[in-house]
């Protein structure tokens, strides 16, 4: 087998995440004035008790422009019958089009856009947020959501609850 090592290569980071298979989600918001969304693949549970959740958003989108003067954010969480959507909120810019204007939503928690094709999605509560480079991330504290029946499932935490955690959270 050939060595393909890249160690101290610059790209070896770049190489090492492309190997990695996130899952993608569609964050919406609304400052009170305008709504926007996005595709986004940055985002992960941060904490079990209290609940948080970490957004990643880049700093170069309409969506981070709302997003910064917005309350709360809706996270979608998407499978693959939801591709479509995620070809509007990911190739398409807000600064041309209204993305809402091609889909079907509802005017969820405090005003927020919520798609009604995801099989789940939550609202929170933005805590804070902080830069990481070219996204930054909003820190939320989930506070309502709803989940759908659906066949295409994701791994989740029910999948690996039998699991006995090498040490506590």
């Amino acid at each position: 087998m050939a060595d393909t090592s890249i160690e101290g290569s610059p790209d070896c980071f770049a190489e090492i995440a492309s190997l990695l298979d996130y899952p993608m989600f569609i964050v919406t918001t609304s400052d009170g004035e305008e709504r926007s969304g996005c595709l986004i693949g940055f985002a992960t549970q941060s904490s079990i008790d209290p609940a948080r959740f970490l957004v990643a958003l880049s700093d170069k989108n309409r969506t981070f422009r709302v997003a910064s003067k917005a309350e709360h954010l809706a996270v979608h969480v998407l499978n693959r019958a939801d591709r479509e959507l995620a070809e509007l909120f990911g190739e398409q810019t807000g600064d041309e089009i209204d993305k809402f204007d091609r889909c079907s939503w509802h005017e969820g928690p405090y005003g927020l856009p919520v798609l009604d094709g995801p099989r789940a999605w939550f609202v929170g509560r933005v805590l804070g947020t902080f830069a990481t480079g070219d996204h930054v991330v909003f820190v939320l504290e989930p506070e309502r959501g709803d989940i759908r029946d659906g066949s295409d499932r994701l791994l989740t935490f029910e999948s690996v609850s039998d699991l006995d955690a090498g040490h506590g959270a």
